[in-house]
């Protein structure tokens, strides 16, 4: 190769002089003939079976992100089905009706509300009742927010009253005559209350409540053999030869059709001096009890598939979001501090007089006295107790 540099010099000894020249990167340069140089295989990797691992801090994070996302389908599910039921609701309360309700002074959140709850004796399945309109069951629930507490007052419907535009009657009677607004107006004017909300229920669809809520449970504080009514059997000879309805002491699980019971019973022919005024006092167990089951983890769980079955039962003016404040506020506030309030008077043969001592009691519902037992020695007196 006279004429030309080699490409490389020959060390015989000794530190040649001069720069060394060298061949061009493959993947740069080009061959002799002017192709280029095959493109190097990618490098394999230095650790053969080394996989490479998430931290856990990225798990915990895609974890909340996939929970995040859960309890917000999970949330408008429940909001959108039980919005359902509550219009159909919200549209069974008349204009009269609404026209007797007080507004509210504030968010329920924030400011207390009274609301009434109406069980009708009405039934679409029992004959002799499927005229009734007669309120069976009268209740004011008060929820306090800022004391964290709920009251309850329970009316015998036995109580005698003046009824506006009807005269002197029981205070069941008032439903009867004129709905839902004529109760309304009725309780005001006999204890002063002014009534924010309405939620009424027909004992006919109580059952689908209590069983849309997969059962309740009640604690019965004493054994109770009923008289008889509702009789379950199918001729009339069997049903004469029945006792009554039995509930044995202690807790127990009931159905639709056993709360039903449990909260009707007027007379325990094991203890004669239960009364109309201990009646009122498994209802409002029995009331408590479907409040717990509501907002239970399993009923909240199923609430996308059952929220409208809950509502079905009811008419009321509460909207969805108005029944979603007063689940929290019942939520935060304990059953061991809550109260328990009852009217009553001396009992005048079939009919309660009221006494002056349910004004008194009204005060301690309405949080501006201390509660107070019943007096001794009466099975009708009026007064409250504080606890579940």
């Amino acid at each position: 190769m006279a004429g030309q540099d080699k490409p490389y010099r020959v060390y015989r000894g000794g530190r040649a002089r001069g720069k060394v020249p060298t061949l061009p990167p493959p993947e740069r340069g080009a061959r002799g003939n002017g192709t280029r140089p095959p493109r190097r295989a990618p490098a394999a990797p230095s650790e053969p079976g080394r996989v490479r691992r998430v931290s856990w801090g990225r798990r915990i994070g895609i974890a909340l992100v996939a929970l995040l996302v859960l309890l917000l389908v999970w949330g408008v599910a429940s909001f959108l089905a039980v919005r359902s039921g509550v219009n159909e609701a919200n549209g069974r309360i008349d204009g009269p009706t609404r026209a007797a309700l007080a507004a509210d002074r504030g968010s329920l959140l924030s400011t207390p509300s009274i609301v009434l709850l109406l069980g009708t004796d009405h039934s679409k399945t029992i004959q002799d009742r499927q005229g009734a309109r007669r309120s069976d069951s009268i209740m004011l629930v008060r929820t306090d927010p800022k004391r964290g507490r709920i009251s309850y007052l329970s009316i015998p419907r036995d109580l005698q009253v003046e009824v506006p535009g009807v005269g002197t009657q029981k205070i069941n009677a008032a439903a009867q005559f004129g709905g839902p607004a004529l109760a309304i107006r009725t309780i005001r004017q006999f204890t002063g209350v002014r009534v924010n909300h309405l939620s009424v229920v027909d004992f006919g669809d109580f059952e689908e409540l209590v069983d849309a809520l997969g059962g309740v449970t009640i604690d019965v504080p004493k054994p109770i053999v009923s008289k008889r009514f509702d009789c379950p059997y199918a001729t009339e000879e069997r049903c004469a030869r029945w006792p009554g309805w039995r509930f044995a002491k202690g807790e127990q699980e009931m159905d639709g059709r056993r709360a039903l019971i449990y909260s009707r019973i007027r007379v325990n022919q094991l203890d004669p001096s239960e009364t109309d005024i201990t009646r009122g006092e498994r209802q409002q167990a029995v009331t408590q009890a479907i409040a717990r089951k509501l907002l239970g983890p399993v009923t909240l769980a199923k609430l996308p598939f059952i929220g409208d079955e809950l509502t079905s039962p009811l008419s009321t003016d509460l909207s969805t979001w108005q029944l979603a404040q007063l689940a929290w506020v019942k939520f935060r506030s304990g059953d061991d501090r809550a109260i328990h309030c009852r009217l009553g008077g001396e009992d005048a043969g079939g009919v309660l007089v009221p006494t002056e001592e349910n004004r008194n009691v009204v005060a301690m519902f309405l949080g501006a006295s201390a509660p107070q037992p019943p007096a001794p020695g009466s099975l009708f007196a009026p007064g409250c107790r504080v606890g579940g």
